[in-house]
């Protein structure tokens, strides 16, 4: 049995590597000392413990003796854990974007002992093959040049290095045409027929849906209501839900949602909760609740620690293949389930002889609502049964920005459903963030294996500021806009820059790397930079203070200069946008005794900033005796009414 360096990390992806015969070292001073005294360039490997393609390069390469013995011999081999070390992942990707056009995971660079890149790629196959240059000959090739013709080597790296350092990025003003611009792109791009933007592989990007939904009700474009419930729709039958587990998977490979490349990620599915839940919020649909509400049933069954925090993702591959776990047989649903309820929970998710992936089949809901519930008792055996049948790997670690989205999605439909399971759910993972990853308003990075990883990056900070807001709103506690206020100090503190304006990825305690990026565009996750822009724009309106309303206003004009090339790109900015240019109504409720405050909050809009008073006061009597509304919207306020306020939730569709 191998053993290298990276045997005593703590991350479930570096610890996949650690009995490799590549000689892997983690990202450290070690095995930078190691190659300058050597005299070798770097091999970094970027990647994360669900990545199926890091399997594949994994099993073919590092696992090969021939391959380590050609690492060993002519470079020093760093893994890194994308998801530990974002920082790491921005600099590198962009490498690789700005060298070959295109990025992704596993991320393989080159560099020099001072860790300047001059080659990069992703995945590479052992040999060369399909017009892909192998592994095996870019290792020759990179050795001999080293060898040979160094300084070729150097002069790109010092070169790329330069043009990378050399792309500012600064501020404007605040534009209001984004909006408009950003909805003319999405109608552009959206597939009329299966829902969704752009063509295959299609990820479900929650953040987009949320725009959506906010400029329908904003302005009541028709459009784009219409665009996010055919999504939302679509993407539920598809295989890209898991109809006997519950959870979204990454994204899906096809047009319309059948075929998933099968991870689940904790940020997908908080972000699809927030977006279900606000969709019934503005629908009055209860199907989307019903969907909001098995997703996070999923993450408190499969996704949850012993203490309530949430672990990051569930692998793709089950038994060295991705999607065993989740493909099924018709005798094998009936073997479980007897013959006539099998074949009926056949008919209904679309498993046949024939199968729709690899000769078995992903279920996708061909049935109605009505017969998923019917069926709904056969869930839990057949859930029993592949768990038994195939394992799938669990990347354990917490990460403090994952955990923060998960946290605000629990509040938010805790608000929807009025159920207290969802609110205490995020009450105790905010308490387990609060005693492990935050020491004095400094926040840490992740928890894996009882041991804290390094210092927070911004994404941690605009995630647990953001779940401290949706906390305050979900459990009526103004001791959590309080704690967001003091962490949203911290991260002006160790990530704003105040020449150019935007935050930084990296703070004032994170280690200084060859370049300093800002990230303002909303990948598969929303940006820091974008959620910060959400957080200075609601602290602005819940606390009425001028110091965050003129934060929100420098963050919305420098993000407007990053977003108008591609609006759409820049979707939960877009959000604190819109909030800032339209308010969202102020609601104040005077409760009658017997009122429940979930039930109260059930009755005011998702996205109204509300509170709950403990007993009458001078200024919010109650009237008529009974439980009394104070609506404030755009900038005046209404008379008090004991009617809650209007939802304009529209009727249902037809499914």
């Amino acid at each position: 049995m191998y053993e290298n360096q990276l045997i005593h990390e703590t991350s479930p992806y570096l610890l996949q590597h650690a009995h490799q015969p590549v000689n892997w070292y983690p990202w450290g001073e070690k095995a930078f000392a190691k190659a300058r005294a050597e005299d070798r360039p770097i091999f970094l490997s970027i990647g994360y413990s669900t990545c199926h393609w890091c399997h594949v390069m994994a099993k073919e390469s590092f696992a090969d003796k021939e391959i380590a013995a050609l690492l060993n011999k002519s470079f020093v081999s760093i893994k890194v854990d994308r998801e530990e070390r974002p920082d790491l992942d921005s600099v590198y990707m962009a490498v690789c974007l700005a060298m070959t056009g295109s990025g992704g995971w596993p991320l393989s660079v080159f560099l020099t002992p001072d860790k300047k890149p001059f080659f990069a790629g992703t995945y590479f196959p052992k040999d060369s093959q399909m017009g892909m240059v192998g592994f095996r000959q870019l290792l020759q090739v990179i050795s001999g040049k080293w060898r040979q013709d160094r300084n070729a080597l150097l002069q790109s790296a010092e070169e790329l290095t330069e043009l990378l350092s050399k792309q500012k990025t600064s501020g404007g003003h605040v534009d209001d045409s984004l909006l408009d611009r950003a909805m003319q792109q999405f109608q552009q791009s959206f597939d009329e027929e299966y829902g969704g933007f752009g063509e295959a592989p299609k990820f479900p990007t929650p953040h987009n849906l949320l725009f959506l939904l906010d400029r329908f009700q904003k302005t009541g474009n028709s459009s784009a209501l219409r665009m996010v419930e055919l999504t939302l729709r679509r993407m539920y039958r598809g295989g890209l839900f898991d109809h006997i587990g519950f959870g979204f998977s990454r994204y899906s490979t096809d047009r319309a949602f059948q075929v998933p490349h099968f991870e689940k990620m904790l940020y997908d599915n908080a972000l699809l909760i927030m977006s279900y839940a606000k969709a019934y919020d503005v629908t009055g649909d209860a199907f989307y609740l019903e969907v909001a509400k098995q997703t996070a049933d999923y993450v408190l069954r499969e996704m949850t620690s012993p203490e309530g925090a949430f672990y990051s993702a569930q692998d793709a591959d089950s038994e060295g293949a991705e999607g065993r776990y989740y493909a099924f047989t018709p005798s094998e649903i009936q073997k479980i389930l007897g013959e006539k309820t099998g074949e009926a929970f056949n008919r209904c998710y679309g498993i046949t002889e024939y199968g729709n992936f690899n000769g078995k089949s992903i279920p996708h809901l061909m049935g109605s609502m009505e017969d998923v519930h019917a069926l709904a008792d056969c869930l839990p055996p057949l859930r029993l049964y592949r768990k038994h049948r195939s394992r799938l790997h669990l990347d354990n670690k917490i990460l403090t920005a994952w955990n923060g989205l998960m946290i605000a999605a629990l509040s938010q439909l805790a608000r929807v459903s009025g159920s207290k399971r969802y609110l205490y759910a995020a009450l105790t993972c905010e308490q387990f963030l609060r005693t492990n990853l935050c020491e004095d308003n400094f926040l840490y990075v992740s928890w894996c294996s009882r041991v804290r990883g390094g210092p927070g990056y911004l994404n941690d900070y605009a995630c647990a500021i953001f779940a401290l807001l949706e906390l305050s709103q979900a459990a009526q506690e103004p001791m959590f806009l309080v704690k967001a206020q003091r962490l949203c100090q911290r991260a002006l503190h160790d990530f704003w820059d105040q020449e150019q304006g935007g935050f930084f990825l990296s703070g004032k305690k994170n280690e200084e790397l060859i370049l300093h990026p800002k990230e303002t565009y909303d990948g598969a996750m929303p940006s820091g930079n974008s959620v910060m822009a959400y957080n200075l724009v609601r602290l602005s309106q819940m606390t009425d203070d001028a110091h965050w309303e003129d934060l929100a206003r420098r963050q919305l004009a420098f993000l407007s200069k990053q977003a108008e090339e591609i609006p759409m790109g820049h979707a939960f900015f877009l959000l604190a946008l819109s909030d800032f240019l339209s308010p969202p109504d102020h609601v104040t409720v005077v409760p009658a005794a017997d009122e429940d405050v979930s039930e109260l909050l059930k009755k005011c809009s998702l996205n109204a900033m509300v509170t709950i008073l403990k007993r009458p006061t001078a200024d919010y009597p109650l009237l008529n005796g009974r439980t009394t509304y104070f609506v404030c919207t755009g900038h005046s306020c209404l008379p008090p009414t004991n009617e809650p306020p209007a939802l304009h939730r529209q009727q249902p569709a037809e499914f």
